[in-house]
């Protein structure tokens, strides 16, 4: 129940990049089946995230970025990263469940 929320979670980022680099979303930028390229691009799309908002505090601190800016970056890598702890959570529950199971 968890994979197709965090794909949704990452369809919806994928389409918000698209957005704000000004290119069409693709309906099909989330690829069934091949899990680890999945949880690849996931990982690697929370440290952009994270670095998008480190350059707008920096930016900030230079006077080059506003306030609005800047909140607006930290609050989606928080919510990033809020996201990418839930799922780890959840995967680790999964397998912890699945361990208890009897053979």
């Amino acid at each position: 129940m968890s994979i197709p929320a965090s794909s949704a979670a990452a369809a919806y980022l994928n389409a918000a990049r698209n957005a704000a680099a000004g290119a069409p979303a693709a309906a099909g930028d989330v690829k069934s089946g091949d899990f680890g390229e999945f949880l690849k691009s996931a990982l690697e799309g929370v440290a952009d995230t994270a670095k998008q908002g480190d350059k707008m505090m920096l930016a900030q601190a230079a006077g080059k970025a506003d306030m609005v800016d800047v909140v607006t970056a930290v609050a989606e890598t928080e919510l990033t990263v809020r996201t990418l702890v839930t799922v780890r959570d959840r995967v680790i529950g999964a397998y912890q469940e699945i361990m208890r199971m009897p053979i």
